[in-house]
């Protein structure tokens, strides 16, 4: 009967490792990206509210400053917009990256369980056939669900980035 190897388990636990590593390494960098939006942001949104203030003070009269301030909406929604927009396109390739990282984890899992049912079936004793239908059986539906909840999960994301 076919086993793992302590070699082969500390293979599958550090690939996992990499793995859950990568992805908290796309996600930080992620982080990072807002972080650095958000920075920029800010100093925009200073600078303007500086610009904004001198105006105000130096406006000679009422009509000056309500001319100031209804001309104000307009670029408040253009920035709110486009910060909106910067951040959709952040969280937009940090779950493209994990998700393809998911993906290609996912289906190395398939492959691996594969081989190793087909190794059960190889190596199994006779009179184990109801045992390694039963693996099969197992294998199959888990399949049959990870490709379900897959192409959930696709449309899912493909519905939230229309949305946008």
């Amino acid at each position: 009967m076919t086993t793992f190897t302590p070699q082969q388990l500390i293979a599958a636990q550090q690939a996992n490792v990499e793995a859950f590593s990568g992805a908290l390494n796309k996600a930080f960098a992620g982080f990072e990206k807002l972080v650095a939006l958000n920075l920029q942001v800010s100093k925009a949104a200073l600078a303007q509210s500086q610009e904004i203030v001198i105006k105000a003070v130096s406006a000679g009269n009422p009509g000056a400053l309500f001319a100031l301030q209804a001309g104000l909406s307009q670029p408040v929604a253009e920035n709110a917009v486009a910060y909106g927009r910067s951040v959709h396109e952040i969280m937009t390739e940090v779950g493209s990256d994990i998700s393809a990282a998911a993906t290609a984890q996912g289906e190395k899992l398939q492959r691996d369980t594969q081989a190793f049912v087909e190794g059960l079936k190889k190596n199994a004793p006779a009179g184990s056939e109801s045992a390694i239908a039963a693996w099969n059986s197992v294998f199959s539906a888990t399949n049959a669900t990870y490709e379900s909840a897959s192409k959930a999960a696709k449309q899912f994301v493909a519905t939230v980035s229309t949305v946008q």
